[in-house]
């Protein structure tokens, strides 16, 4: 049992050795570069769209994809280490509460959408509160009264009224 592991580790390990492969989970707007051979010539095809499921299974991990292609709901599963998948870009992360998304499969238009996750901002430390020595709290005071004073005053506009019809005769 060991050795079945160390053998997906390993293998995992070597696959991910040249290409970077993106954190993402269910909900999020991904967009997978995927590798397609026509002849003698290799392109990249893009597939967008909603991560409905992710299955982690080590070197056996797959994810499936929806999107609407005019008008009618398409599906894509991929093999995450496949050598074939170029790349995935998360586009927005979508925040939902369901680790699989098969219900957006019977819905259409607005009810199929999915919120967008905020993101906080990492590194601000809000609890901290900057030192300021306070020699002289009278001059503070007459700093604030004169910012006051400063205000300046916006140029007022007339506006014409119209008399009321019975004015007018």
């Amino acid at each position: 049992m060991k050795n079945i592991e160390d053998i997906n580790k390993a293998a995992i390990q070597k696959l991910t050795a040249n290409k970077k492969i993106t954190e993402f989970s269910p909900g999020d707007t991904i967009k997978v570069g995927v590798k397609i051979v026509e002849g003698k010539r290799e392109r990249i095809q893009y597939f967008e769209g909603v991560c409905i499921a992710k299955k982690n299974r080590d070197l056996n991990s797959s994810f499936t994809v929806r999107k609407i292609s005019f008008g009618e709901g398409v599906e894509r599963t991929f093999a995450l280490y496949s050598p074939n998948v170029a790349s995935i870009n998360v586009i927005r992360s979508g925040k939902v509460r369901r680790a699989k998304l098969y219900y957006l499969r019977d819905r259409k238009g607005k009810s199929a959408r999915i919120a967008e996750k905020i993101k906080k901002k990492i590194g601000v430390d809000v609890s901290v509160k900057s030192e300021e020595p306070k020699a002289n709290p009278k001059a503070s005071q007459t700093e604030e009264v004169k910012a006051v004073g400063e205000k300046k005053e916006t140029p007022k506009v007339e506006t014409k009224s119209e008399k009321p019809a019975s004015e007018k005769k």
